[in-house]
This record gives C-alpha cells, structure tokens and sequence, in this order.
C-alpha cells in the first residue's frame, strides 16, 4: 500500500474544509479532492488490473502509467475512469465527510488514507466491480443446485421464508441448506462470508456496558500509525485467527456490526450454536451472552500480549 500522508494539517482548519465541502462549496470540493486524488490514482492501478482479465487486449487502458495493448485503434476502457469516479464518491461524499471528526490530531488526508487502505474499502468496491456478486466457494455450490442463490440472498440480508418464496422451495429445504451452509463456513472459519463487509472503526472509546448495543462509531482516523502500533494491530489479527468460529462470530456481531443482543441470541438458537455446552443453544439467555462476550474479549486481550 502506499505511505500515508506525512504533512501535518491543523485539524481545525480540516475540520472546517470538511463542514465546507460537504455543504457543496466548490473550492472546498476541489481541495478535498485534491487530498483525495493521491490515493485513488494508487489504489485504481492496483484494485482494476486484478479483474482485468482479457480487457486489455480488447481496450485501452485509461489508468494512468499502465502500458496501452499492441493496437492503437482499440477502443477506451470504460473501467479506469468509471473506478476513479466510485472511490472520489466513496471517500469524499458529504455523509463520510460529516463523520470526519480529527481525533486526535488526525488529518483529513490520513482519514482518507484509513478508509482507501482498509480491507472494507476494497471489499466494497469489489462488489461494485462485480456487480455486488461476491465469489461463492466451490465447497458450497456443491452443497445444492441453489447453493449459490441462497449465498447471495443471505449476504443481502434476506429470510428464509423470503428466500424460500423467491427461489419457488420449501422453507424447509431452503432452512437445510442454510444450515449446512453454516456448518461448512464454521468448520472452514469462513463464517463472515456471509456477511458483507462494513466499514468500522476498532478505536471507538471503551466503557460501554454489557446493555450498551449501540453500534461502534465508524471512520475515526488516527495519525500515521508508529511501528509499535503497527506491530499491536498485527498482533490483535494473529490473536483474532486464534478465536474459535463462535467467539468470532459473537465479537463480529456485537462488537463490529453492533447487532443488539436479542437478534444475536435469536441467531445463535436458529443455528443451534451454544455457548456452553452444559446449555443447550434454545436455553442460553442475555446474561450468559454477554458473560460468554467478555470472556471472548479478554482471550483476544490476553493472545494479543506480548510474551
């Protein structure tokens, strides 16, 4: 990825350019798109060539520094420009600029870095790239002739009884399938597949209580991280690897997508997932949810130590 912007900005001064542009003033605009140009250029010449596939031996490239095909009478790739249009809206609509807050000290320039450098942006714009049709792994196509339908109507958030009325089955086939769906990404630990990606943000201030399930704030910026902070975020992904599925699957739910409670239980006992073995997953209540929460968040505390 690249290296995160190193000018210092007074981030009252970015603050007010941020109010400013969202409001639609034209040369607030123009200097937020400045900021904004560096990365987009870098992330369009490394995010479109991976789904170029034969494009470029049918069109022109319009990516900056990327070599033209052996004809020169080959029509535009509509692909590079239309990339640059989506990321400038994605990191400098008016709702992601309202939400720019300059803590501590961030810049405007490091906040667009956060979010263009950040897996969710890339996963977003994949979904846009392909036509929001996420890869359905072999291993669940196999599982039935509908497999995949059912994959993409989960990650949109549909019911089964709704996925059920438009694929002409039976609730019944359709919950069988779904269900071994999440048995299969559970065993694999690829259970967020059939989420779509959001975008959050871990700095969001501690202190919520166990009845606090309002969703974390999202897009806080931070400075150019110093190594040792690297060196803790890398640490907190190894730890994160070392969860099993259902302590992942709980910390998503409640801690990253800040589902309340009551939905979280209410999936847990649609899967038959219990949370402790001397309780079945029909008899496990919001007390123990939140206990079973915890324990999770202190081993990802305590794996994330250094030795």
């Amino acid at each position: 990825m690249t290296d995160a912007p190193s000018t210092k900005h007074d981030p009252g001064q970015d603050l007010e350019l941020a109010r400013r542009a969202a409001d639609g003033d034209p040369a607030a605009r123009r200097r937020v798109n400045e900021l904004a140009h560096p990365m987009i250029r870098y992330q369009s010449g490394q995010f479109c060539p991976r789904f170029c596939h034969d494009n470029l031996r049918h069109f022109q490239c319009t990516l900056p520094d990327r070599p033209p095909p052996g004809r020169g009478d080959t029509p535009l790739c509509e692909w590079g420009n239309a990339s640059y249009g989506w990321m400038l809206d994605e990191l400098t609509r008016p709702a992601r600029l309202r939400r720019f807050k300059a803590r501590d000290g961030a810049s405007l320039g490091s906040y667009f870095f956060q979010i263009a450098n950040s897996l969710p942006f890339y996963e977003r714009w994949k979904d846009w790239r392909l036509g929001r049709r996420a890869h359905v792994p072999t291993y669940l196509q196999d599982l039935s002739p509908h497999a995949a339908a059912i994959f993409h109507a989960l990650r949109r958030g549909d019911t089964v009884a709704l996925i059920a009325q438009q694929l002409g089955l039976a609730e019944t086939t359709v919950d069988h399938i779904v269900q071994q769906m999440v048995i299969t990404l559970t065993r694999r630990q690829r259970l967020h597949l059939l989420d779509p990606p959001r975008e959050v943000s871990l700095q969001a201030g501690g202190g919520a209580t166990d009845d606090d399930d309002a969703p974390m704030e999202m897009d806080i910026a931070c400075e150019d991280l110093a190594p040792e902070e690297r060196d803790a975020r890398q640490r907190v992904q190894r730890a994160w690897a070392q969860l099993d599925a259902t302590e992942q699957f709980v910390l998503e739910a409640m801690l990253i997508d800040g589902q309340d409670a009551d939905a979280v239980l209410a999936a847990l006992k649609q899967l038959n997932i219990a949370l402790n073995e001397r309780v079945p997953a029909a008899d496990t209540d919001r007390q123990q949810l939140y206990y079973f929460r915890r324990k999770a968040v202190a081993k990802l505390a305590r794996l994330s130590r250094l030795d």
